[in-house]
């Protein structure tokens, strides 16, 4: 379970959002400057509340009140951003390895076939980032993510740089992380169309305020997105 409970000021505009989600996915919905990626770098310990708690499964990673906060490399919390910030220098395998190496894990090669298998990049190892389309760059930057082995896993907006072609292309992947990887995740995005296919459960956020809780019943019926 994920439960965040927090406050941060952060200039002209201020964050209070509490909620608890057992979701496999937990989607975090609302327009552009809502407060979702600043929420989620909360979650990440990229930034510290004000006020309040973030604990994961009852393990606390911040808590003010006893000014407890569980720096970055120790929250096993796996990050992919909008783009997918591989290291250009390094092919494909050594980007996978970097989250494994850096958290000095012991090498599984059961799970690093698991992870190239359910992403399908394999065939991709010897490459180089800069050969990649922004659909695979994406699922190597999944694959890293995961290689980490992350009790939890941060998607701030996975899709939002790609092409209607390239969303179609990486959709799947997504939906078979959340059914077949185990890891639960908190998705950010301003796409209906994406919670409706993804989140198992919602967080609507207007103004750094939760406005609503739950399931796919939340969204816009309109299919256009927020912006």
């Amino acid at each position: 379970m994920l439960r965040v409970d927090v406050a941060k000021q952060l200039g002209e505009f201020a964050i209070e959002a509490s909620f608890a989600s057992e979701g496999r996915v937990t989607g975090l919905f609302g327009a552009s400057g809502a407060g979702k990626t600043s929420l989620v770098n909360m979650i990440a310990g990229l930034l510290r509340p004000d006020r309040g708690t973030i604990s994961i499964d009852g393990a606390t990673l911040d808590d003010t009140s006893t000014k407890s906060h569980v720096p970055v490399h120790r929250r096993r919390i796996g990050y992919v951003f909008q783009d997918a910030r591989l290291f250009p220098h390094l092919d494909i395998r050594d980007n996978l390895d970097y989250g494994r190496r850096m958290n000095r894990l012991a090498e599984d090669d059961a799970l690093w076939r698991r992870v190239t298998e359910l992403l399908d990049i394999g065939d991709l190892l010897g490459r180089r980032p800069g050969k990649l389309s922004g659909g695979e760059r994406q699922r190597v930057a999944l694959g890293r993510a995961l290689l980490s082995q992350p009790r939890l896993l941060l998607l701030d907006e996975p899709l939002g740089s790609l092409d209607e072609e390239r969303k179609e292309e990486i959709l799947p992947y997504l939906i078979r992380l959340r059914d077949e990887a185990g890891v639960p995740m908190v998705y950010v995005s301003h796409d209906p169309s994406e919670m409706r296919k993804l989140a198992t459960s919602i967080v609507m956020l207007q103004r750094g305020r939760v406005t609503a809780f739950g399931g796919a019943e939340i969204l816009p019926r309109e299919p256009a997105r927020i912006r």
